[in-house]
């Protein structure tokens, strides 16, 4: 079994790891994701499950040695950690079946957002959204359907994060407002940009409209785009969409209008990009 201990000891000595809203997003470490989840569960931590050893995961730590009458170091020594629910079951050293709950599913479910496949709020149980996930990704992977964390989707879940293979220009010319990355107890599949309600929204790249108007998903009124090599553009909460399934885009045409159908609190654009059906950073792809 993988020891925590020394990995998790920097949480009293690293600096919070600040990633700007412009950049790229910047991915974290499972093991100490899990214990931000574990923190989490006992409404000891905010959030973000971000897997970034900061100073608020380490005061997080020392809230729960504080009340549990140990040592306040901030440092999630073995002690620590089986308060927090850890038994020492590191991702890959049991099989995971539906209903099991521990640190390896939250490492699990840091893993399969990172790779593009979100799985709902990050709880460290594996329920059917973390299995259904999972066989997304094995598939996406070109691994057999209907498997296992087994030792080929380890290997794929430590293969780089995958990346949009084309260039694309900005939807809206105005600042990002939320990115790519862990958001509280989640993960948010693409990158919000505030702006007000009929503000025009214009095609990321050229390619053909696959998918034009309303769906219940959340995403309110939104607009599909494939632009070739596994790459589809998503612009979702729209006020109004302007094109149909079939349209010939090309990049800066106009596709419809900023509002704030579906689950949004305010108007805002958001943008998603996927590769293959695998939810990727957009942030690199644009100028």
């Amino acid at each position: 079994m993988r020891p925590r201990t020394l990995l998790l000891a920097l949480l009293a000595t690293l600096p919070l790891v600040f990633v700007a809203p412009s950049s790229a997003a910047t991915i974290g470490s499972p093991d100490v994701a899990a214990v931000q989840v574990a923190l989490l569960g006992r409404a000891l931590y905010p959030g973000p499950v971000d897997g970034l050893a900061g100073p608020e995961t380490a005061k997080a730590i020392k809230r729960l040695q504080r009340k549990n009458g140990l040592p306040v170091t901030g440092v999630a020594d073995p002690t620590t950690l089986q308060l927090l629910g850890d038994t020492g079951e590191t991702l890959g050293s049991r099989e995971l079946t539906v209903g099991m709950s521990g640190f390896d599913v939250a490492e699990l479910q840091f893993l399969l957002a990172w790779h593009g496949f979100p799985n709902g709020a990050f709880d460290g149980k594996f329920g059917a959204h973390v299995d259904g996930a999972l066989q997304r990704f094995r598939v996406w992977a070109g691994l057999p359907a209907e498997g296992g964390v087994d030792e080929a989707t380890l290997a794929a879940l430590g293969a780089p994060m995958p990346s949009c293979p084309i260039t694309l220009s900005w939807p809206l010319d105005l600042p990002v407002g939320s990115p790519f990355g862990p958001r509280d107890s989640g993960f948010h599949p693409g990158i919000d940009i505030p702006a007000d309600t009929g503000t025009p929204v214009a095609a990321a790249a050229a390619g053909v409209v696959v998918a034009a108007g309303f769906q219940p998903d959340g995403y309110g009124k939104r607009v599909v785009i494939a632009h070739g090599r596994g790459v589809t553009s998503i612009y979702a909460h729209l006020s109004k969409v302007e094109v149909h399934v079939g349209d010939q885009l090309a990049a800066g045409d106009e596709l419809g209008l900023v509002g704030e159908t579906g689950e949004a609190t305010g108007p805002h654009l958001h943008f998603e990009v996927r590769v293959r059906g695998a939810a990727v950073d957009p942030l690199p792809a644009l100028p």
